[in-house]
């Protein structure tokens, strides 16, 4: 008895054993998808901050950069006193290339590794040349590298984000609109320092991206491993039948023209408005010195564009058209001032960049977000990619027409009172 009664002691106790240890178990997984869970989010915030860092710091040095490298023939006489050629040009420079790559890369197999690596090589590349630049051939040339890795990187990272839950969508676009404030105020703050010294210091925004993408972000196989699955199907589509697969890509383009004519329009507008108004806009007398105006509105323009790319957990929007109309009245404001001068108040100018950036920065978060959650599993990385071309489509149309309407502003005479 004594015996038996000691051998049950101990599978009971055998048991009690295997019920803590499987209690703990389903303690920790949990755990760790937690952590998982948040290393996502967390990653793809910093991704988005570092890939369009450089993008924003091009576009808030364009009248630096146009200005180191004119001469004074190129200093229009009349009562303007305009530059002939406008930050349009840089803004072309800064977002041809990357249409170019988002035009490409959604029908090319995804391979994420060697895609990354890529943006980060051709990013610091960038800032180096346009630091030690001595032309403004050059500094265009640096501009166009920062361009590359901006729209790589943004459709690389939006196709990557299908491998995780739908609110990295969010946390990219929060970051992305983080990377206009942080860049945009970083560059007018340290370039007291000279453009030079505030681009090498820069630098270390690649390296950080290597950081965020090769240890901070988890492995797609810890979050979806039936999204992995998917993707391996269709990278072997790719390579053993690209035509059929490039055919069964282009045929899906027409369902996306929802999100991408309205988001398109929106770039156009408000891009019209950054590098065709902005720097023909002086309001003298004012608590902003005018030759520092432009870098300021810059800054409030990409606050805007945080706060609002960081708000679709708050709200979401549906009808993305809607943010077109209002721009396209912001077009017509902004351009009568930049004309006739008849906003008193450079606080004024103020506000209305700041619900200009609002409204660009609340396209964009929900456009990707409504994909991100109605496209179907297999669909939803083209999707993803195909749409981020339609931003770069409206602001490439915006430089070209930035350029003319700069030149027509330019050649009129200023208002009486001016």
């Amino acid at each position: 008895m004594i015996g038996y009664s000691s051998i049950l002691q101990h599978e009971r106790g055998a048991m009690a054993d295997f019920r803590s240890q499987t209690e703990l178990v389903d303690e920790v997984t949990p755990l760790k998808k937690k952590s998982t869970h948040w290393r996502g989010l967390v990653a793809y915030w910093i991704l988005g901050l570092c890939n369009n860092f450089g993008y924003v710091v091009m576009l808030t040095a364009a009248d630096d950069i146009i200005k180191s490298h004119s001469d004074s023939h190129d200093e229009r006489k009349g009562a303007r006193d305009c530059i002939h050629l406008s930050t349009g040009a840089i803004l072309l420079a800064d977002i041809l290339p990357a249409l170019f790559v988002k035009l490409l890369a959604p029908f090319i197999p995804f391979f994420v590794h060697v895609r990354v690596g890529l943006c980060i090589i051709v990013a610091g590349a960038g800032f180096l040349m346009v630091a030690f630049s001595d032309n403004i051939t050059m500094s265009i040339a640096g501009v166009v590298l920062t361009s590359f890795c901006s729209g790589l990187g943004e459709v690389t990272f939006l196709q990557y984000s299908a491998f995780y839950d739908k609110n990295v969508v969010s946390t990219w676009s929060s970051g992305t609109g983080g990377a206009g404030v942080i860049g945009a105020a970083t560059y007018t703050i340290l370039n007291t320092f000279g453009m030079k010294n505030t681009l090498l210091i820069m630098l270390i925004v690649p390296i950080t991206m290597g950081i965020s993408f090769w240890i901070i972000l988890p492995r797609p196989s810890d979050e979806d491993k039936k999204m992995v699955e998917i993707q391996k199907r269709v990278n072997l589509e790719e390579v053993d039948s690209p035509l059929r697969s490039f055919s069964k890509k282009v045929k899906k383009i027409p369902s996306l023209m929802k999100f991408i004519i309205p988001l398109c329009t929106v770039y156009l507008f408000e891009y019209f408005i950054n590098q065709g108004t902005f720097e023909l806009i002086k309001i003298k007398n004012d608590f902003v010195h005018p030759d520092k105006q432009y870098h300021w509105l810059q800054v409030d323009y990409q606050i805007g564009v945080f706060l609002s790319r960081s708000s679709v957990n708050l709200f979401h929007v549906r009808h993305i058209w809607v943010f077109s109309l209002l721009q396209l009245l912001n077009v017509v404001i902004f351009t009568t001032e930049a004309m006739y001068y008849y906003i008193p108040y450079f606080w004024i100018i103020l506000a209305l960049t700041f619900w200009e950036g609002l409204l660009g920065g609340a396209a964009y978060v929900n456009t990707f977000y409504r994909i991100s959650a109605e496209s179907k599993e297999e669909d939803k990385q083209f999707s993803l990619a195909a749409t981020s071309f339609s931003d770069s489509i409206g602001i490439s149309m915006a430089g070209v027409l930035a350029i003319y309407a700069h030149n027509k502003i330019c050649d009129m005479p200023l208002p009486s009172g001016a």
